[in-house]
């Protein structure tokens, strides 16, 4: 179920289903990587190993090595010293991680998976993370900087990713990162290109720049983005939902202006104004009400960073001490992020009606490290798949789907918060409750513009 000889160890079990063979060679030999002379390391198994490091972050690179080989035995597999697998990174670089995950990087949905799409829409949303974690290195801080807290200096430097994900499977059809001190949408700009007019883009406040509306709308792609509520926007014509038509740098958009209550199981409420902005014109077709709710499909994006930074993560710091192996690094996580959710949405379309949203990405991930260490399904079965095998990590998936989602909320804290104290890590005016409570109800009242004064 390996590759032979000394290409073996070049295995991510299962998921090599979703990075075969053939591609690691391709995205190789694309980026010139690719071994002059057969090396007892070779290159290809030199990306498996990367991308392991990934999947078991918490050893050292010789454990992970025996990971790989672990269900080997029989076979002359090689035992290399830690700089033997270290020079291995170095000669691989980060060129073909990055083209790997470019190669993977698709939507993953079809379009009769549920929860996939508004109308006609695929939706997607796009924002930043900047708590990715790296070594406090010199190497690191002159590429990265160091940002500075309300006291002191942040512990380790940090480096911004921002990424396109498809709200219905948190699959990620792009990704970008660097140093915190540009801005999210310079980042979000370098991914325009993978926007097309079959989608609908779900984004925060920080991304109602004219200028990024404008290249936006230019792409085809419809958006519904949130907008501050300092802007003036003037009142072109009124709709009969509540919602209005303005015009925005030559844009002729619609603004929605809600009210939105919430009130918990426990008697506690939290009222908040939302102001969207949105290229859907036609409040017959796409009443207030229903962008308001469609909105909240954003925070998709949420769980998905959660997944990457603390499920696969695990919250811990990378490895690499210098900014070409921090690039391969967050490439190789990136590309495992994706090649686990393809297993998941794969399992999950076997049932029929099943959500993406009930596959766990804990449970995807733990299986798919169980068939690494035993060598399991490196290789596709000659049925291809059928005749009742599905494999591991989709046979784990679906027996263990989440129950449907239940409506909660809670205050925003800091999670790596300067005080011991979580009362100090909360915003002053979030009146939310402190521990994770049930929605009893939603209240969303559409509001008319004030007229000017």
């Amino acid at each position: 179920m390996v590759a032979g000889g000394v290409f073996a160890p070049g295995h991510l079990g299962e998921l090599t289903q979703v990075i075969p063979f053939e591609l690691v060679d391709s995205v190789l030999a694309e980026t010139g990587r690719t071994e002059r002379r057969l090396r007892v390391l070779p290159s290809r198994v030199g990306v498996y190993f990367v991308l392991a490091l990934g999947l078991f972050g918490q050893v050292g690179a010789r454990l992970v090595w025996q990971k790989l080989i672990c269900d080997l035995a029989g076979l002359a597999v090689v035992i290399p010293s830690e700089k033997a697998l270290r020079d291995l990174r170095r000669r691989i670089g980060a060129a073909p991680l990055k083209a790997l995950f470019e190669t993977l990087a698709v939507p993953l949905a079809h379009p009769f998976t549920p929860g996939n799409r508004y109308r006609r829409w695929r939706t997607v949303a796009m924002d930043g993370c900047g708590s990715l974690k790296v070594p406090d290195h010199e190497r690191n801080r002159g590429w990265l900087g160091k940002l500075r807290n309300r006291m002191d200096p942040a512990g380790y430097p940090t480096l911004t990713l921002m990424a396109l994900m498809e709200t219905g499977t948190r699959g990620m059809p792009g990704a970008t990162f660097g140093p915190p001190d540009t801005h999210e949408t310079a980042y979000a700009s370098r991914l325009l290109h993978l926007l097309n007019r079959d989608m609908l883009l779900l984004a925060d406040r920080g991304f109602d720049s004219n200028y990024f509306l404008q290249a936006v709308a230019g792409t085809r792609c419809q958006f519904l983005v949130r907008c501050r509520s300092r802007r003036r926007l003037p009142v072109l014509a009124m709709l009969s939902d509540g919602s209005y038509l303005t015009r925005i740098d030559g844009l002729r958009l619609r603004v929605i202006e809600a009210q939105i209550r919430v009130t918990g199981s426990d008697g506690s409420t939290t009222t908040g104004l939302y102001r969207l902005l949105t290229t859907l014109t036609d409040h017959r077709a796409d009443p207030a009400a229903a962008l308001v709710q469609l909105y909240h499909e954003r925070w998709e994006i949420e769980s998905a960073f959660f997944a990457l930074r603390h499920t696969l993560l695990r919250g811990r710091v990378l490895r690499s001490k210098d900014p070409v192996g921090v690039e391969q690094e967050v490439w190789a996580l990136l590309t495992l992020y994706q090649a686990v959710r393809h297993a998941m949405v794969t399992a999950v379309e076997t049932r029929s009606g099943a959500d993406p949203d009930r596959a766990s990405f804990t449970i995807a991930l733990e299986a798919a490290r169980v068939t690494v260490t035993t060598a399991t399904g490196s290789v596709m079965p000659a049925t291809g798949g059928k005749g009742g095998s599905i494999g591991h990590i989709a046979t784990a998936v679906l027996a263990d789907l989440l129950p449907p989602r239940r409506a909660r909320f809670s205050a925003r804290i800091v999670k790596a918060g300067v005080s011991r104290y979580g009362a100090c890590n909360r915003r002053a005016d979030d009146n939310r409750p402190a521990t994770s409570t049930d929605i009893a109800s939603v209240e969303v009242a559409i509001q008319q513009p004030k007229p000017p004064s």
